[in-house]
This record gives structure tokens, sequence and C-alpha cells, in this order.
């Protein structure tokens, strides 16, 4: 039995549920993060699953209501995602660049394009490919 399956699928304790307070702040760091990327509403909505672009509009204003499961786990991995590029990159510039970039790791496919596909596994795959750049 493969234990690090186990350990992913296992349901979180308390020191890993994530809070309201810093879904929030992971909110509006997403939000600072897609304009470095460079995203259309449209594309940001994808990446969280499929919000209204009102509601990511409010967000954008500051006004972030509370946040489903299924969005801070969408918001902390690609508060991953972002952290593990500005490991490997030491200018912002090129972590910022890197996600519309052709990735012959994702069939030539950019980042952006294998995480707009709009499943919350695409967005685990950048990321744990990012992971195990880092090492």
């Amino acid at each position: 039995m493969n234990l690090e399956l186990i350990e992913k699928t296992a349901p979180p304790t308390s020191e890993q549920i994530i809070t309201d307070q810093e879904g929030e702040a992971m909110a509006r760091a997403a939000v600072n993060l897609f304009r470095h990327w460079g995203l259309k509403d449209a594309e940001a909505v994808t990446l969280l699953g499929g919000m209204s672009t009102r509601t990511y509009a409010r967000w954008k204003d500051g006004e972030i209501a509370r946040l489903t499961i299924d969005q801070k786990t969408r918001l902390s991995v690609l508060m991953g995602v972002h952290k593990a590029l500005r490991m490997l990159f030491t200018e912002k510039s090129r972590a910022y660049e890197w996600v519309k970039k052709p990735n012959q790791a994702f069939g030539g496919e950019s980042a952006l394009s294998v995480m707009l596909n709009g499943y919350i596994t695409d967005l685990f795959r950048v990321r744990d490919y990012l992971d195990a750049a880092r090492g």
C-alpha cells in the first residue's frame, strides 16, 4: 500500500485547515498575482473554479465574501505555484512570465494553458511539476 497516496487523500487535520482569514489573504494575493501574470478576468475566474466575473470584480475591489473549500484549496495551490516560481527564479519578471511560456513537460503547452483546463487537478499538476523541479 502506498503511504504517500494515503497521506494526500487523508482528511485534513486542524493544522491543515485554511481559515477564513487565510483564505481572504490568499484571495487578495491571487488578485495581485493574476495582475502580474497578465490574466484576463475570464482566465482568473477559471483558475478560481468558475466563479462569476462580477464576484471576481468585487475581489479586485477588496470585497471578498466567504470562500468555499474548493476556492481555498485552489488559492493554496496557486500560492504554492507562485512560491515555487519565486524560489526557482531570482528575477521576478522571469517568475511571472514562466506561466505563459511553452513547456515540454506539458507537451509544449504553457503551465497557464494546463491550469486553464479548469480542473483542480490541473493546478496540482503544475504545482507538482514545480515542486519536483525545486528538488
